[in-house]
C-alpha cells in the first residue's frame, strides 16, 4: 500500500498550500505591509496607515465569512469545491498580479486590490479544507494536515527568498531598483499560485453527491441546508465549542501574521530585518509543522494545540515590551516553532469532528470563525494603535484572545475520546 504522504492525491491537495502560502507570506506577511507603509501611503502618519492596512484586511475577512458557509454547503451539493476553489484562485492571482499596476500614491487603490486578493486567497483555503477529508482517512488527518502546512511553508519561504533577493540585489535580475522588485515579486506570486495550483485539478477528486447540480441549484439548496445546519448545529456540542474556542485563538494568530511587520515598522526597525525575520519563521516553521503531526499521533492533538496557544500567548506578553531587533528575530523563530502547529492541529481536529457529507458546509463554518477573527483582530489592533498612538498597548490586545481560546479548548473531548462524526 503507498504510504499517505505519497499518494498521489494527498501530494497534489498539499502543494495547493505550496501554491498559496506565496501569497500569504512574499504579499500579505512581507512585501504589502512594508510597500504601504513606504511607497504607497508614503507621508502618512504610522498610526493611520496601520488603521488602514488593519481595515483592508478586515474587510476582506468579512467578504468571506459571510460567503463562506453558503458557498460550502452549495459545493457539497453540487460536487463543485474544486471548481469553487479555482474561481477563487483565479481572483486572488489576477489581483496580486494588478498590484504590479498601482502607482506610488494610490493607496486607496491598492488597499482594494489586496482586499479582493485576499478574498480569493481565503475563499481557495475554504475548499482546499475541505477536499482534505477526500484526500485521507481520518487516522490521518494530523499528519496530511501538518504536510500540508509544511509544503507551504517551504514553498512560500523559498519563493520569499528569491524575492527578497530580488530587492537586495535588482540589477542582478535586470531590475532598476528595489521598488520595481517589489512590484514584480506580486507578479511571481500570481503565477507561482497559479502554476502549482495545476495538480490538485489533474489528480484531486472529491467525492460526488448523489445528485450532482448545476451551480446555481446548487447555491438554492445550499441555503435551505444551510439554514437548516444553524438551526440544529447545537447538537454538534464538541464541534461548537470547538468553534468559539477557534475563533478566539486564531484571532490571535491570524493578526500576529498580518500585523507582525507592520509592528516592526512602527517600532523603528528596518524593513531589511523584518524580512529576515520572516524568513527564519518560513524555515523554522516548515519542519515544525511536520513535527506538531507526530505530537498530534503520540500526544493527542489538543494537547498539540494547547502547547502551541500557550507559547503564543508567552511570545504576546513578550511582544509588549520588544526593544531590539535581536528579541525580534528570536521571537520569529519562537514563533516559527509554532505557527504551522496550530494551523495544522486545529484543520485535522475539526476534520474528525464534521459529518462527512458535510464537509464543505462545516469548513465554511470553520473559515467563518477564522475570518471573522480576520475581521476582528486586525481592526482592533488598527483602533487602539490610532486611540493611542501606542503599538504596544495594540498588540497586548492579542492576550486575552489566547488565554480565553486555551481555556474553551480544555473543554472539548479530544476527538481520540470520540466516534467519527456521520
Amino acid at each position: 500500500m503507498t504510504p499517505p504522504l505519497l499518494r498521489r492525491p494527498v501530494v497534489a491537495w498539499g502543494l495547493y498550500d505550496w501554491a498559496n502560502s506565496a501569497f500569504s507570506t512574499t504579499v500579505m506577511a512581507g512585501f504589502f505591509p512594508v510597500f504601504f507603509k513606504q511607497y504607497w501611503s508614503a507621508g502618512m502618519k504610522a498610526t493611520d496607515s496601520t488603521f488602514w492596512l488593519g481595515l483592508g484586511n478586515g474587510a476582506a475577512g468579512l467578504v468571506i465569512a459571510l460567503l463562506a458557509p453558503l458557498l460550502g454547503a452549495a459545493a457539497d451539493r453540487g460536487g463543485a469545491r474544486v471548481r469553487l476553489l479555482t474561481l477563487f484562485t483565479v481572483l486572488g492571482a489576477a489581483m496580486t498580479a494588478a498590484l504590479y499596476l498601482v502607482p506610488q500614491g494610490h493607496w486607496q487603490l491598492a488597499v482594494l486590490l489586496y482586499a479582493l486578493a485576499s478574498v480569493g486567497f481565503a475563499g481557495g483555503i475554504t475548499f482546499s479544507d475541505s477536499l482534505m477529508t477526500d484526500v485521507a482517512e481520518p487516522e490521518e488527518f494530523d499528519m496530511v494536515s501538518s504536510y500540508g502546512f509544511a509544503l507551504g511553508y517551504l514553498g512560500g519561504g523559498l519563493l520569499f527568498t528569491v524575492n527578497v533577493l530580488m530587492t537586495l540585489k535588482p540589477a542582478l535580475f535586470g531590475l532598476s531598483g528595489a521598488a520595481q522588485a517589489v512590484q514584480v515579486s506580486f507578479v511571481t506570486v500570481a503565477l507561482w499560485w497559479a502554476l502549482f495550483t495545476v495538480p490538485l485539478w489533474l489528480w484531486v477528486r472529491e467525492k460526488n453527491p448523489p445528485r450532482p447540480l448545476s451551480i446555481g441549484s446548487a447555491l438554492t439548496q445550499g441555503w435551505r441546508e444551510l439554514r437548516s445546519t444553524i438551526g440544529h448545529i447545537r447538537q454538534y456540542r464538541a464541534l461548537t465549542l470547538f468553534l468559539a474556542a477557534y475563533w478566539l485563538y486564531i484571532d490571535g494568530v491570524n493578526t500576529i501574521i498580518k500585523m507582525a511587520v507592520d509592528y516592526g515598522l512602527a517600532l523603528g526597525f528596518e524593513a531589511n530585518s523584518l524580512i529576515v525575520a520572516l524568513l527564519i519563521t518560513q524555515f523554522v516553521a516548515f519542519p515544525a509543522a511536520l513535527l506538531f503531526g507526530w505530537i498530534g499521533k503520540r500526544f493527542g492533538t489538543r494537547n498539540g494545540l494547547l502547547l502551541a496557544i500557550g507559547v503564543y500567548l508567552v511570545i504576546t506578553i513578550w511582544a509588549c515590551w520588544l526593544d531590539n531587533v535581536g528579541e525580534f528575530y528570536a521571537m520569529a523563530v519562537c514563533i516559527g516553532l509554532v505557527q504551522g502547529g496550530v494551523q495544522s492541529l486545529s484543520r485535522s481536529f475539526y476534520g474528525r469532528l464534521v459529518p462527512a457529507e458535510k464537509a464543505g458546509e462545516f469548513f465554511g463554518f470553520f473559515n467563518l470563525m477564522g475570518k471573522f477573527a480576520a475581521v476582528m483582530g486586525p481592526v482592533l489592533t488598527g483602533v487602539v494603535a490610532l486611540l493611542t498612538g501606542s503599538p504596544r498597548a495594540a498588540i497586548a490586545s492579542l492576550v486575552v484572545l489566547f488565554a480565553l481560546g486555551g481555556a474553551l479548548l480544555r473543554r472539548v473531548p479530544d476527538t481520540a475520546e470520540l466516534p467519527r462524526a456521520a
